[in-house]
């Protein structure tokens, strides 16, 4: 056993964490993996053990088996986010077959009839498939689609939104596999305790979380989701339409040899120079700097009138007057993008990526943290969930939207598909659900479910529903590595006896009272620290002090893990807390207080729902 030094050290090291993460010191998984091997170098894990159990007996054999399951390395080898990878990856086949996108363009010909019937329709689409798969994806596909469905509609986008990330929530916890947090916290239970959890085993509070939803989004969403204009609202489309005009230095132009600063394009205020590009490359120095040759290709932008003004000045029309020659005009269409959880550009500011010129389009606006900003925004750094309003050409905005940096928002994004390989992506997922479910009720062999999902995952990847590549791309792996480093954690909280004694001091403040209210509570606390920090890190932390406090009492952990899971997932009150929350956040043009309002009285209600069956459907 480790020293008592170790233990507060321990101790101090989780705060550290938690801190962290409430204030984005630096990423989770950067701070979680720290905590790792933080935890290695004090001695509070073992980074690799060897011991022979053969003759051991009683208390030795506890010790000695306990010391190998707290090995550092295994967290490498645990079943939990090993799932959770062949998730994304049947998410993404699901995705690149078009099954999710069918759904989508049914669901935007069949629910636009009404605002209330889009409401309905949405949160049972969106809460099914995210029992079933990881609802980030979900929210990705049906977000533009919602808001292009508003938009021709004249219906405030804000009115959806929230429910469209409250529906993926609460679907996540229909199964087992619905959400990371339950894979985790079912993992962490079978590896400490030896408790197994079925795939539906959480379906009927499950499903009692989604009909909760369904009813308070439809019958109070009135009275608690806000009016709120998305960035885009910002500026009157007619008004603010703008074209690009492309034009090339002849010559003996008179800009040839001379510099911007000294040219009759520094006088014209109401255009603006995009770009100039010089034998086939952007040119990447300030305008300022820049002298004109034979041959440069000039990228202005402006109204159309204005363009036709200058033109009338300084005879556009005419090469021999202006210098420039084979001019072409095209529209500047403005679009909405949201910065995704895998891009390369967060945490670096529009200066410092170069933007426009690296990517040929302006940037308008930008929302963040229930601000629309217009003004001084290119010294931001750009972070997770900020929406950005962009303007430029039409083939310029198809090449940005393609990469992984940005969501559209604008309009539904368009992707390669295999439209005949849907039926082995579903065919793959139905197979893993049946022979899950089929385990779990004693019907066939129980199969470990890490088993089944990587059986899934190779199914697909076989049939080429996904290639390689793309499966690759579509696991989130900073969510992994931060349940790597968070187990890791937990085993050190387990191996020092730190969660032990953190178990004990709680049973000795609320060991006299009913265990359904110690329910409650675990519930509670969960659901509080989850608004702040990761699920997942909640769910490891405090699964395995569930399952000490139970055994401690002297009841089945069973009902405190489960109401460490769906606590764990009962984020509602911040758009922090939960990363679709914080995907629709900027998309909808929501102020921070716009979620507790929404979302404080539905996590009461499921709170009370949770304390009172999760006592009914696990006994104590």
């Amino acid at each position: 056993m480790v020293e008592t030094w170790q233990q507060i050290a321990l101790g101090i090291l989780v705060l550290v964490v938690f801190a962290s993460f409430i204030k984005e010191w630096l990423s989770p998984e950067v701070v979680a993996m720290g905590a790792l091997v933080v935890c290695v170098i004090i001695g509070v894990l073992p980074i690799s053990v060897s011991i022979p159990t053969s003759g051991l007996t009683g208390s030795a054999l506890d010790e000695a088996l306990l010391r190998l399951r707290c090995d550092a390395l295994s967290v490498f080898s645990h079943p939990a986010p090993i799932t959770i990878a062949c998730m994304f990856v049947l998410s993404e086949a699901l995705e690149r077959t078009g099954v999710i996108e069918s759904l989508g363009y049914w669901f935007e010909k069949t629910a636009a009839t009404s605002r209330r019937r889009l409401l309905i329709v949405m949160i049972l689409i969106v809460a099914g498939l995210s029992g079933f798969m990881n609802n980030t994806p979900v929210v990705v596909v049906f977000l533009p689609i919602v808001l292009a469905i508003c938009r021709r509609k004249d219906w405030m986008a804000s009115r959806f939104l929230i429910p469209l990330s409250y529906a993926a929530i609460v679907g996540g916890t229909i199964t087992i596999i619905g959400t990371s947090t339950n894979l985790v916290a079912s993992g962490i239970a079978k590896e400490q305790a030896n408790i197994d959890f079925n795939m539906f085993d959480v379906t009927p509070l499950g499903l009692t979380f989604v009909v909760v939803t369904f009813f308070y989004l439809v019958f109070l969403g009135d009275k608690v989701l806000p009016d709120r204009s998305t960035l885009a609202t910002l500026i009157d489309s007619n008004a603010s339409r703008e074209y690009i005009t492309h034009a090339f230095v002849s010559k003996g132009s008179p800009l040839a040899g001379k510099s911007f600063t000294d040219s009759w394009l520094k006088t014209q205020k109401k255009i603006r120079i995009l770009d100039i590009i010089r034998d086939g490359h952007r040119l990447r120095i300030s305008l300022k700097n820049v002298v004109f040759e034979v041959g440069d290709e000039i990228i202005l932008k402006g109204k159309l009138e204005n363009l036709m003004n200058l033109g009338d000045e300084v005879s556009l029309r005419s090469s021999d007057d202006l210098g420039l020659e084979d001019i072409r005009t095209e529209s500047a269409v403005l679009m909405e993008g949201i910065i995704g959880p895998d891009s390369t550009i967060a945490g670096k500011s529009l200066k410092e990526l170069n933007f426009r010129q690296r990517f040929g389009v302006l940037i308008i606006a930008v929302h963040r943290r229930g601000k629309n900003l217009q003004e001084r925004f290119e010294d931001v750094k750009l972070a997770f969930g900020d929406t950005l309003l962009v303007q430029g050409p039409a083939r310029r905005m198809q090449q940005l939207f393609e990469l992984k940096d940005f969501v559209n928002l604008s309009e539904p994004q368009q992707q390669t598909t295999r439209p005949k390989k849907a039926w082995l992506a579903i065919l793959a997922l139905l197979s893993f659900m049946l022979i899950g479910a089929l385990g779990g009720f004693g019907v066939i062999p129980k199969i470990p479910i890490v088993l089944v999902a990587l059986t899934a995952a190779l199914g697909v990847l076989i049939t080429r529903c996904v290639e390689p590549s793309e499966a690759y791309h579509s696991i989130d792996w900073k969510v992994l590595f931060l349940i790597f480093g968070m187990l890791g954690l937990g085993k050190a909280m387990e191996f020092s006896g730190v969660a032990e004694l953190l178990a004990h001091r709680f049973v000795d403040l609320v060991g006299g009272l009913d265990p359904r209210i110690i329910i409650a509570m675990v519930y509670l606390l969960a659901a509080v620290m989850t608004e702040m920090v990761s699920n997942n890190a909640v769910a490891v932390i405090l699964t395995p002090l569930a399952i000490f406090v139970g055994i401690d009492l002297g009841v089945d952990p069973r009902p405190l893990i489960a109401a460490v899971m769906f606590g764990s997932s009962a984020s509602f009150a911040t758009p922090i807390g939960y990363q679709t929350n914080t995907f629709v956040y900027g998309a909808g043009g929501y102020k921070f207080g716009d979620f507790f309002k929404a979302g404080f009285p539905l996590a009461l209600i499921l709170w009370v729902v949770a304390s009172f069956l999760i006592p009914v459907i696990w006994p104590l």
